[in-house]
């Protein structure tokens, strides 16, 4: 299964660089509450595959901030979220998120466009507790992952995705996911 997340990588000049993920998990593991493998699927050309292959290694994180995660996918984080030194490897822990991962890579199979990365949990972190997701946060996590798609689904199809998605958040958002949801609708707009 999939689960969506952020993953923090050191750039070839020590920055923390944020990308939005969704590494396949064993099911079983996340019944279990532990997970020991992920399998991150970056583009070959993206920052985040260019980072994974070159320092090993980089941090997986669960959020419930769906501001942060639009930022992220809009391109439009200005400055890197607050972060502390990861333990076990050379990254950041993202101070907000509610759990983190350390992530060691073993293997990088290089075959597709998408690369498939393995790695194994060298490191976690329960960093706060994760209270949940309402309507509209859920709906700004599918409009984020729309617009990770535009060159799959066209421009005119994400936007007409994402705007189905507009009740739910004008129904049950407060003001972080109203703004998330703008930033990702706009984006989706080009």
């Amino acid at each position: 299964m999939i689960l969506e997340g952020l993953v923090t990588t050191t750039a070839a000049d020590g920055r923390l660089h944020v990308a939005a993920m969704g590494p396949w998990i064993d099911h079983g593991e996340r019944a279990a509450g532990r997970l020991t493998r992920l399998v991150l699927k970056p583009f070959a050309t993206s920052q985040t595959a260019v980072n994974l292959a070159r320092e090993r290694c980089g941090v997986f994180h669960v959020s419930d901030d769906v501001l942060l995660l639009a930022r992220v996918v809009a391109g439009c984080l200005e400055e890197p979220p607050p972060s502390l030194p990861a333990n076990a490897v050379t990254g950041r822990i993202l101070r907000d998120a509610c759990h983190a991962w350390e992530l060691a890579v073993d293997a990088i199979d290089d075959s597709r466009e998408r690369l498939e990365i393995s790695a194994r949990v060298v490191a976690q972190h329960a960093v706060r507790p994760f209270l949940g997701f309402n309507r509209a946060a859920h709906a700004v996590v599918e409009a984020a992952i729309l617009v990770t798609r535009v060159h799959l689904l066209g421009r005119d199809e994400t936007r007409r995705r994402i705007e189905d998605l507009r009740v739910l958040v004008d129904k049950t958002g407060g003001p972080r996911e109203q703004e998330a949801f703008a930033l990702l609708a706009a984006a989706a707009a080009g």
